[in-house]
């Protein structure tokens, strides 16, 4: 796809005539050496195809190959028997193939099915190099684009033909693809952009890019952190001629009076999300940005990026500010300072960082202007090549100045702790030492734990919540709780609750009765005796106003904490049998009792004794009679008994 006109995205018409074509289109090369045969070395200029991986800051031999079929690369060389891995201990093939007919990302990979090591396209025009850049991406194209791991470049036509005739006549062309000098390295310090768009319900293209910022996150925090790079995210936008600023098309996908556009994600101005929301998300974006490095934190802007696509997805309908606030909060940064920093995207002036932006747009120096979207600038030139950690990390390393790379450049173990500062953003339990954040070679996720046997869920950023019936183990199950005066009392139960068969409220807090709250995994519910949500607080009731207690008119009822108790006015005992309460003055006469409560009691004192003689005659005096029986006979014989002899002991 040839790149040195201006385009728009597919699908916004009306941007599509908004913008002039003035930009400046920079290709970037790498030098190709030919080393033999004599009559064609020499050094040539190539320029680095859009995908594969480039190797950035290394060099790569081989042996240029011609095909007699297929030699535009459009169907699979497998069809024609054709292979192109080298035998072993031989230099690997350079497969050259004309231009025309397909997309040269096709070209490639049919060749690097084939075994090729690596392709030079042959143009097929005499004209300045351009880049080759992949196809409008769909599913199926997305498939093989991302698998193709090795470089490919673009000759001048000229050259193309001179490698064509030299093989032909039967001479080995070696040549050196060198890309050592592709990106510059002044110093030990490597500046680099990445130029990005917050929509992710574009296509493949968006999920290439989301997929490369989860995997490269953790490797540019790194690198960020230990002060060995300067990274700076940017976001293109649009605008809209003043003729058209008051249009449905402007309205829906610009803010500011049509300053600043960008597309509309489903490209239909009537449904979903709109054009003007991807400028306002991107906004915020660049405003957490400046935010973080305010505070000397910039790599939170990977964390918030990263957070906000697996928390606020298109397709969920969360793309908007509320959830984008939630994410801000989690990273510990002041939602009140990105707000200020964002505006009001209706007033009819410049916007500061929006007007930088399409500034920046524009090429200086050796850097063309940014029309591919995502693009990496590293030390100021456009990295060409797949969008992929390892293949990026090249090109950043190559951009140090030579035995300055930091040791993660030497290694292919990146390894960081992102939970140690402010838990990673994630959910954490400090009272119960417990945390949602869980450390990966790519980063931090935040994963909801599974401790002692139980497990919690939840979205693992903001809330995480014990489930089954091990939950009121760890930190009480998230319920109320409380101790005074050696008495404990909780809020929290399980679904097969024990409290069912206690007879005693005090033995068993935790009762299904009083007010409850559901989690949907379990239950916080003030035991009895207590009100309230059963979460933050359980009050103590006062069951002697409540409800109608004690049952005598000389009974006093006092509350206590979860319960309450019974008195007697005057000095009297309150005596409780089931339901029913009287005072008895401690002399044995009643105190204003009633005649039912009376003869209630005296029944119940009379079957009391009675039962009480019974056993006295039957049991105790029985067995008080074989006692005295059995002490008699040690002294002297009782009727009916044979004297019981007298045993002494004899001395030696």
């Amino acid at each position: 796809m040839e790149l040195q006109r201006c385009r728009l995205l597919r699908g916004v018409m009306l941007l599509s005539f908004l913008m002039e074509c003035y930009g400046r289109f920079v290709v970037e090369k790498n030098s190709l050496r030919v080393t033999s045969p004599e009559k064609i070395k020499g050094t040539h200029n190539s320029a680095i195809g859009n995908f594969g991986i480039p190797q950035y800051g290394g060099t790569l031999a081989g042996v240029v190959v011609y095909p007699k079929d297929n030699r535009k690369g459009c169907k699979s060389f497998h069809d024609f028997g054709i292979s192109f891995r080298s035998k072993s201990g031989a230099l690997p093939n350079f497969v050259l193939i004309d231009r025309g007919e397909c997309f040269f990302a096709i070209k490639v990979w049919n060749a690097q099915q084939a075994g090729a090591s690596a392709v030079l396209v042959a143009d097929d025009i005499s004209e300045a190099l351009i880049t080759m850049d992949t196809p409008e991406e769909t599913r199926s194209s997305a498939k093989y684009i991302e698998n193709i791991m090795i470089p490919s470049a673009l000759v001048e036509k000229s050259f193309g033909e001179t490698l064509k005739k030299t093989i032909a006549g039967g001479d080995v062309v070696n040549v050196n693809l060198d890309w050592r000098e592709a990106v510059p390295h002044p110093d030990d310090r490597v500046e680099y952009e990445l130029w990005t768009n917050s929509n992710d319900e574009c296509g493949a293209k968006c999920d290439i890019l989301m997929k490369f910022v989860k995997d490269f996150k953790g490797a540019a925090q790194i690198l960020e952190k230990g002060g060995y790079t300067q990274f700076t995210p940017h976001y293109i936008t649009w605008y809209c001629p003043q003729a058209f600023t008051q249009s449905m098309q402007c309205k829906s996908q610009c803010i500011n009076h049509g300053r600043y556009c960008a597309p509309d994600p489903e490209q239909d101005f009537s449904l979903g999300y709109q054009g003007r929301d991807v400028v306002l998300e991107n906004l915020r974006q660049l405003c957490v940005f400046r935010a973080a490095k305010q505070n000397k934190k910039p790599w939170l802007w990977w964390d918030y990026v990263t957070d906000f696509q697996i928390r606020c997805p298109m397709r969920e309908k969360k793309y908007n500010k509320e959830c984008a606030d939630d994410v801000i909060r989690a990273l510990g940064v002041d939602v009140q300072k990105i707000d200020r920093c964002m505006g009001d995207p209706n007033v009819d002036s410049e916007h500061p960082i929006l007007k930088e932006e399409q500034d920046a747009q524009v090429g200086k120096g050796p850097r063309g202007d940014v029309t591919i979207l995502p693009t990496i600038v590293v030390n100021n030139h456009q990295y060409r090549g797949k969008l992929a950690k390892v293949a990026v990390m090249k090109a950043i390393c190559s951009g140090f100045e030579e035995t300055t790379e930091p040791s993660v450049c030497l290694s292919s173990d990146v390894e960081t702790n992102e939970c140690l500062e402010n838990n990673g953003g994630c959910w954490q339990d400090k009272a119960a030492n417990l945390t949602a954040c869980r450390d990966t070679f790519r980063g931090r996720v935040c994963e909801c734990p599974f401790v002692d046997g139980v497990r919690f869920k939840g979205d693992g950023y903001r809330n995480c919540e014990a489930s089954g019936t091990g939950r009121c183990k760890i930190n009480n199950g998230g319920c109320w709780h409380e101790t005074r005066d050696g008495q404990t009392y909780s809020a929290c139960s399980v679904s097969i609750d024990i409290c069912l068969i206690s007879f005693s409220p005090k033995l068993c807090p935790c009762s299904n009765q009083g007010s409850e709250q559901e989690d949907g995994h379990g239950k916080c519910k003030c035991p009895t005796g207590f009100k309230g949500d059963g979460v933050n607080t359980c009050e103590d009731i006062d069951e002697c106003k409540e409800k109608k207690l004690c049952h005598c008119p000389e009974c006093l009822c006092k509350n206590t904490w979860g319960a309450y108790e019974c008195t007697c006015s005057g000095g009297g005992l309150y005596i409780r049998d089931q339901d029913r309460g009287a005072c008895i003055s401690k002399t044995g006469t009643q105190v204003k009792a009633s005649w039912a409560d009376i003869w209630v009691i005296l029944i119940g004192l009379a079957m009391s004794s009675g039962g009480a003689y019974l056993i006295y005659k039957y049991r105790l005096r029985s067995y008080m009679d074989s006692e005295i029986r059995a002490i008699m006979a040690q002294y002297m014989p009782l009727d009916g008994e044979a004297e019981v002899p007298n045993y002494v002991s004899e001395r030696a």
